[in-house]
């Protein structure tokens, strides 16, 4: 893995942390859109990486399947869930800061904004930058069993 690959995972998880804590998104919302178009993931891949990250104690189940079929790197998790566990202490002390209005305010448009990149600028799946990421093939004959 790249140190330009690793700066960008720690960029998105520390996000997608502020964000959890300001407006208690982040998984679905920001990481998995980020994690497909900005290093390649493909869509399960992407899901799978964030359930990793966010649902590993209570998910455990949907994790292993998804780590089964081969859509979970474990490099991208650890190094994600570290930047997204500082990002949620800095969103969370910045929403206690802020009336319930201006909260509502910040979360609306957030959903506006990813609602919008999805409906009119969402690009088909492009390849990985980084080798060293594991997209899999989408033939399923090339999947493990």
């Amino acid at each position: 893995m790249t140190t330009a690959t690793i700066l960008l995972l720690l960029l998105v998880g520390l996000v997608a942390g502020i964000l959890s804590g300001l407006i208690g998104i982040g998984g679905g919302i920001i990481m998995v859109p980020a994690l497909v178009l900005f290093l390649g993931f493909a869509q399960k891949q992407a899901q799978g990486t964030s359930l990793g990250i966010m649902l590993l104690p209570v998910g455990i189940l949907a994790v292993f399947q998804y780590y089964k079929q081969g859509y979970i790197n474990f490099n991208t998790v650890f190094i994600m869930s570290a930047a997204f566990v500082v990002g949620g202490f800095i969103g969370s002390k910045i929403a206690l800061n802020l009336s319930d209005d201006k909260m509502k305010k910040v979360f609306a448009i957030v959903l506006m904004l990813v609602s919008l990149k999805m409906l009119f600028y969402d690009k088909s799946t492009k390849k990985s930058p980084d080798p060293t990421i594991n997209v899999p093939s989408q033939n399923i004959e090339n999947k493990p069993g």
